[in-house]
């Protein structure tokens, strides 16, 4: 079982980001949520830059503590976003080293929130998650109900083996027997 923790920016403050890291996470979440354009109007107080620097400096903070981290990060779509513009994002997020990507639809929870501008199609989230793992992603998970949190257990480094042995039985001596496919 791998731990995955989801953080907020902290202002940007070091010393709440070195606190976390120190503890070891297998994955380190911390969501850019939307393209550059749309960050003021969805994230109040979250900034583009600040984000992706808490994602680098987390990767750095595990390195010097000898405990290497899995960078996470996710996106909404519907909010008036253009393709071009959610891929100025993927790129944002690979150049800081970010390993895994979740992309969801972006449903009002009410009146007071943002409205949808458009649902997306299940064909353009499978382009998404294409172009996404292109750039170089880990794992990527996309669809219109997907969120930050979404098949968590399968990003944990190692998940592919557990998985595997989830799915094996053992033989009377006790060795393992991957499952018939």
């Amino acid at each position: 079982m791998g731990i995955e923790v989801l953080i907020p920016d902290f202002n940007g403050a070091e010393a709440p980001l070195r606190d976390v890291m120190a503890a070891g996470p297998d994955i380190l979440n911390h969501n850019l949520e939307t393209v550059r354009r749309l960050q003021k109007p969805v994230r109040k107080r979250a900034r583009w830059d600040r984000t992706l620097s808490v994602l680098e400096r987390a990767k750095v903070y595990a390195a010097e503590d000898g405990h290497p981290v899995h960078t996470k990060s996710s996106l909404m779509v519907g909010l008036g976003e253009t393709r071009e513009e959610m891929t100025e994002a993927f790129v944002a997020l690979r150049e800081v080293d970010c390993d895994i990507l979740t992309i969801g639809q972006y449903l009002r929870p009410s009146v007071n929130h943002l409205p949808l501008i458009r649902y997306y199609h299940p064909d353009e989230f499978a382009d998404m998650k294409v172009e996404a793992l292109g750039l170089g992603f880990r794992h990527v998970e996309s669809g219109p109900l997907v969120r930050s949190s979404y098949h968590a257990r399968d990003q944990v480094p190692g998940a592919e083996v557990r998985r595997a042995r989830r799915q094996a039985t053992l033989d009377a001596e006790g060795r393992v027997i991957a499952a018939a496919s």
